[in-house]
């Protein structure tokens, strides 16, 4: 199937929700149901959209059906998690094997060097949790910032009308609405 302008139509299934929970909920049965966590996407950022379509919206409803809007793929919370851990344990991890490789190539003493890996294992992880922090707070904000015109608004890519019926009717079931179906131009 093809649009007017000759680009391929992609059918996608589009819903609002009013909750965090109840979303999470319709994506892990989107996805139990065999849909690939590619093929969900959220609206980016208020600065994406807004330099993409010239305004700023108010209503994540105004956005629904408009193929120009930039679009951001799904991560999944596990994935925020994994990262918050990663940028607590690198600079932990760095900082205390630096520290222990300077100390023993000084010849320090055993208790010393056991003390300086452990105070910069703990400023390594201090510095870490700080920036884990900031992509905790980024992550919510923005959901928060969706909540705030109207609710988390999710586009699901369907390879055909059965599989987009199938889609519309597992975001139906969790609480999900402004539930339907379109095509815009892929």
């Amino acid at each position: 199937m093809s649009s007017d302008a000759g680009k391929p139509l992609v059918r996608e299934a589009v819903a609002v929700f009013d909750t965090v929970e109840t979303m999470q909920d319709a994506i892990d049965a989107l996805q139990s149901a065999g849909f690939d966590r590619a093929d969900l996407s959220f609206v980016a950022g208020e600065q994406a959209v807004e330099e993409k379509l010239g305004h700023v919206y108010t209503r994540v409803e105004e956005l629904e059906d408009d193929p120009k809007v930039p679009t951001t793929i799904y991560v999944p919370n596990e994935s925020i998690g994994e990262a918050e851990g990663a940028l607590i344990g690198t600079p932990m991890y760095l900082a205390a094997a630096t520290t222990a490789g300077v100390m023993v190539a000084a010849g320090g003493p055993i208790a010393l060097t056991i003390a300086a890996v452990i105070a910069a294992g703990g400023a390594g992880a201090a510095l870490g949790g700080i920036l884990a922090s900031f992509v905790g707070a980024h992550h919510a904000d923005y959901l928060q910032e969706q909540l705030d015109r109207g609710g988390l608004l999710l586009w699901v890519r369907a390879r055909d009308e059965a599989h987009g019926r199938k889609a519309v009717d597992i975001l139906k079931k969790h609480s999900a609405h402004d539930v339907h179906l379109h095509g815009r131009s892929g």
